[in-house]
């Protein structure tokens, strides 16, 4: 997708708020930033199909026949019973903090920095708990911390960072000191990095779900921007795929949510940003319809 098939109505926002799309400015970003269009007549353009499924799995022709001499019949074990099969279905238990439903960000952080809930926490340098305004309008939520965020104990640092920077700045947004109107609070899923940057477990997730949780009620955001599909999935406990669960609006414990794709995956997928600006678009235009004076 090009910016020529976005709509009159999106590349006015961006003329209106003086600034180029989240291209980067220089070929070393892997491509060059287009120059905001010129107002032309309004054009028809045609709803964003969602990006299907991966193709079927292949499978191998089947080995020819051997014949074996079969083993002697081996005793067969009880059938599990109905509480231990219900056992196992069971979702994970989660060592809750006491409190923490009226603690205060100093507690909150503190009680992240010393969790011991999960393993993750051996082989963590620092947590990475959130950063931006308190009372932000806006609240991004990212995976979990690589590398570069378990060193600095910022979320989205390094080159995912610098798009999202440039993301923001079409919005008019920043993670930089400004009002809550305009700097975003910025979290992850996860507060610390898994090893060798996987999935995390739902067992990780239980247990680090409930900071998240606090963080957004102590925020209060009008809109949640979730980023990437292990965050998408986690926070709508879901396994859609992120093509089937854009051009919507979905629900956070009563707080509207917006999903698109993470800064990493366009740096992987640079043909996709068209797409997320279209998601961008429809945040923005989701929070002038519903709160067209400030809190």
């Amino acid at each position: 997708m090009s910016p020529a098939r976005w709509s009159e109505r999106q590349l006015a926002l961006l003329r209106e708020l003086g600034v180029q799309q989240f291209w980067p400015l220089t070929p070393a970003g892997g491509d060059v930033a287009p120059a905001v269009a010129a107002p032309q007549p309004p054009v028809a353009v045609a709803p964003i199909e969602p990006v299907g499924g991966p193709p079927g799995a292949v499978h191998a022709p089947a080995p020819s026949p051997v014949q074996v001499t079969p083993p002697a019949a081996a005793p067969r074990s009880p059938r599990p019973t109905a509480g231990a099969a219900a056992a196992r279905a069971a979702p994970p238990a989660v060592r809750r903090p006491d409190g923490l439903d009226t603690m205060d960000w100093p507690a909150l952080q503190q009680t992240v920095a010393t969790c011991e809930a999960c393993g993750l926490c051996s082989g963590r340098r620092q947590t990475v708990f959130g950063v931006g305004h308190a009372q932000a309008q806006w609240m991004v939520v990212g995976e979990a911390p690589g590398e570069q965020e378990d060193r600095q104990g910022e979320p989205f640092v390094g080159r995912a960072g610098q798009l999202l920077d440039r993301m923001l700045a079409a919005l008019g947004l920043t993670r930089s000191e400004a009002d809550a109107s305009q700097q975003v609070y910025i979290a992850n899923v996860i507060k610390c990095r898994p090893p060798g940057n996987r999935n995390p477990t739902p067992e990780e997730v239980a247990q680090c779900e409930p900071f998240l949780l606090r963080q957004v009620q102590l925020v209060q955001p009008r809109l949640i921007l979730a980023m990437g599909r292990f965050a998408v999935q986690s926070l709508l406990r879901t396994q859609e795929p992120i093509g089937k669960l854009r051009g919507r609006v979905h629900d956070y414990n009563g707080v509207p949510l917006i999903v698109t794709y993470h800064p990493a995956y366009l740096l992987r997928n640079p043909a996709d940003k068209a797409l997320v600006w279209d998601d961008l678009c429809r945040a923005r235009e989701l929070m002038a319809e519903r709160y067209s004076s400030p809190r």
